[in-house]
């Protein structure tokens, strides 16, 4: 399972890079990560005409996609279209942040799952 990372470098550009879940258990239920910290949870519906300039995100947090897909910018200029069903952590909190922009007009529902 991938998850999409947008961090920052120590001269505040934003990046992606790609983390693959490591799995700490297996049985008949399928495969497990180890558990992981996580502060609460967000839920969000963002509308179809979203176009959001450079921010950085407001808190390290795993965003998870359920329907629609949401265009992400990092200051390096790589775009990604994540889609429903993918995970993103956004750990960019300072330095140039990133565009999030909505895809084809729709909306999005999404879970944020802070972690600090």
């Amino acid at each position: 399972m991938r998850i999409h990372n947008l961090y920052v470098d120590d001269a505040g550009e934003t990046h992606f890079r790609d983390i693959e879940v490591e799995w700490a258990e297996e049985g008949p239920g399928g495969k497990m990560s180890k558990r992981l910290p996580a502060t609460g949870i967000i839920f969000r519906v963002t509308p179809g005409t979203y176009d959001y300039s450079w921010h950085p995100a407001p808190r390290r947090q795993y965003i998870v996609n359920l329907d629609g897909a949401v265009k992400i910018t990092v200051s390096d200029g790589e775009s990604r279209v994540i889609g429903p069903g993918e995970v993103f952590l956004v750990e960019d909190t300072h330095g140039k942040g990133h565009i999030s922009q909505a895809v084809d007009g729709k909306f999005r529902h999404s879970l944020f799952i802070p972690i600090e």
